[in-house]
């Protein structure tokens, strides 16, 4: 609807004078509707640097180089439909600097009939400058409060919230609308919710400072009621009269279960020594039980004697089991890595799972993608594939299914953070599924853990997932563990990724079949601190038909070696007191006699410390082991030289 006209009011020349002469110290100008400059008062000559008389009879918006709002056009159909016209315009000074005013104008109808208008401007540069300051650090602080990591929320003192920043949107899962202008106890669970606003007034009316200044861990709430631990820091201000408080928030989800990781992988690497060396020291007796019970089993006649010791050789070898597994789960087992397609490795497997869970189990195994190639022991590999079977299996009395899936995978750094044992890379990923009754969270915790188990006394040692732990991390790898009551659990394994074909294997061999054992005459010397264990080991030599010296530590074996010129054949423990391990002592012995075989021999079984480069041709044998498997390995050595 078009603007109804207005009459402008008619100004005599004395009365535009008279205007000028009172208001001359205002910035004040007239100019006819053409923009002729007919009066130029000396508050413009003071505000343009354009005297009087350089003014008058110019064109306004050309002398000013005036920069408008909005189109010219419109200003004037204003001024004809309203009368008046007013608004922020950029005029330019004689110098050639830009003013800003605040423009009012005026339309009236001089004596001669033609159209004027009553200008009045206000220089606002100055309010300009800092308006343009106050947009430019509020974008600035809007810039830094939406880009920073933590959380900020500002609250008035009745704890209404007033300011909720980005990530304050992000952390608490409500937009700023939701909350704002709401109560700040929104975003906590009981007690304290219902305790805050008591908080406030104690301190506006004592000033007792409880958190203020003051770092704290609380607990927050999100919006679908899930609870979290935060680190909360508050500042106070007062705005307006008015006492503000700012608090800013760091969720601590991620840095407690790091801690509790770390935490955890520390207990673990404690256990894990102290497991080892339990191994290693059971291992010595059990090196001495079997020794001896074979060499009396020689004197025997049949009957039932020898039953009763079959029983207890029998039970030496349950034992020679259960320290496996704890040097499993220490990480201290011997290890024969080896090139290996897990693809092909697990299907192989499959068959012999599927006898062992029973009918009522449903088995699949799906093969997700090529390049699964892995270098691990094959058969510790399956020991931890068939522990975790038989875990699923007691967990679905009543039947179920395990599904287990290969695939590669690359874990990347921010994955990574997630774990402090964990690296970043491409691993193979053996992931096991089964649809069990599922694990607490307290018990998935302990799961882990030597001798920890569920099952009733009698039913299991407790070391089946503390083998696969110490297995997986001695092969670089990391397990996960994930479970949920009635609702199944999961076991992932993930082995580093190699790239390449499996490369062609010889043929095993298997020594010699022959029950005879292999007899000897060369003189070897026997180096081991544990006296029962040195006296087995000799024995089981001597009736070898070898010449055998003994030594209860490695300076010792260096005095006797540099004594005797004969020595064949250097058996050694590696863990020794006295200063010089197995090693050590071997590294010696072939400065002196290069020509030496050398066999190591250990309770803890680090396959690290011996058969690599630093002793060449030397081999290993595991503490328990039979007359056989060490007659077999002297030969072997011997017979190579």
């Amino acid at each position: 609807m078009p603007h109804r006209l207005v009459s402008p009011r008619t100004v005599s020349s004395q009365e535009l004078d008279a205007m000028v002469h009172v208001l001359d110290g205002a910035d004040i100008l007239i100019h006819r509707f053409d923009g002729t400059i007919t009066h130029w008062s000396i508050g413009c000559e003071n505000m343009y640097g354009w005297a009087r008389e350089e003014a008058v009879g110019e064109k306004v918006h050309e002398l000013l180089a005036t920069q408008f709002p909005e189109p010219v056009e419109n200003i004037r159909e204003q001024l004809k439909s309203r009368g008046s016209w007013q608004g922020e315009t950029t005029h330019r000074h004689k110098s050639g600097h830009d003013i800003h005013v605040a423009s009012r104008c005026v339309l009236v109808n001089l004596p001669d009939g033609d159209l004027a208008v009553i200008e009045t401007n206000s220089d606002v540069s100055a309010l300009k400058r800092s308006q343009e300051v106050v947009k430019s650090r509020e974008a600035h602080l809007s810039s830094i409060l939406d880009t920073v990591p933590d959380a900020m929320v500002v609250i008035d003192d009745k704890g209404v919230v007033l300011s909720f920043s980005k990530a304050a949107e992000k952390l608490f899962g409500m937009s700023s609308d939701q909350i704002c202008g709401r109560n700040v106890s929104n975003l906590m669970p009981n007690p304290y919710r219902d305790a805050h606003d008591g908080y406030i007034n104690h301190y506006l009316d004592t000033d007792e400072k409880r958190i203020i200044g003051y770092g704290r861990i609380v607990t927050g709430q999100r919006a679908d009621g899930s609870q979290f631990p935060m680190e909360l820091h508050v500042g106070e201000a007062t705005a307006n009269g008015e006492r503000i408080f700012t608090g800013f928030v760091r969720d601590l989800t991620s840095r407690y279960k790091i801690e509790e990781d770390l935490r955890q992988s520390q207990k673990m690497e404690a256990v894990g020594q102290l497991t080892g060396g339990i191994a290693h020291d059971f291992n010595n007796l059990l090196t001495v039980i079997s020794g001896n019970l074979e060499m009396i089993e020689d004197k025997l006649p049949p009957g039932s004697l020898r039953e009763i010791l079959g029983e207890a050789q029998a039970a030496a070898a349950d034992g020679a089991v259960l320290t496996a597994q704890l040097l499993a789960f220490g990480r201290r087992q011997p290890l024969n890595p080896r090139h290996a397609d897990l693809g092909q490795l697990v299907s192989g497997f499959s068959d012999l799972l599927r006898r062992t869970l029973g009918e009522d189990i449903r088995l699949s195994t799906v093969i997700d993608g090529s390049g699964l190639n892995v270098l691990v022991d094959s058969s510790q590999l399956q020991n931890a594939i068939l522990n975790i079977a038989l875990n699923a299996r007691d967990a679905m009395p009543k039947g179920g299914s395990l599904t287990t899936t290969i695939s590669r995978v690359h874990l990347d750094a921010d994955y990574a953070k997630m774990s402090p044992e964990l690296r970043s890379g491409n691993f193979v990923l053996v992931s096991m599924t089964d649809t069990g009754s599922g694990m607490t969270e307290e018990v998935r915790q302990h799961a882990i853990e030597p001798f920890f188990t569920t099952k009733d006394v009698g039913s299991g040692t407790g070391l089946g997932l503390s083998m696969v732990y110490g297995f997986v991390k001695q092969s670089g790898g990391h397990l996960q563990l994930y479970s949920e009551v009635e609702r199944g659990t999961t076991v992932r394994i993930y082995l580093p990724a190699i790239n390449g074909a499996k490369p062609q294997e010889a043929a095993p061999d298997h020594g010699s079949d022959e029950s005879q054992l292999p007899q000897g005459d060369e003189v070897v010397l026997v180096v081991e601190d544990d006296a029962r264990v040195r006296r087995v080991a000799v024995a089981r030599l001597a009736s070898m038909g070898y010449t055998v010296r003994e030594a209860e530590n490695g300076r010792r074996a260096l005095d006797l070696l540099k004594e005797s010129t004969d020595v064949g054949l250097l058996f050694t423990d590696i863990v020794m007191p006295g200063g010089m391990t197995g090693d050590e002592l071997a590294r010696e012995v072939r400065i002196l006699r290069p020509d030496i075989a050398v066999l190591f021999t250990s309770g803890y079984s680090e396959p690290g410390l011996a058969g690599n480069d630093t002793v060449p041709g030397a081999q290993w044998l595991r503490k328990p082991y039979t007359a056989k498997e060490l007659a077999l390995r002297i030969r072997e050595l011997l017979d190579a030289k």
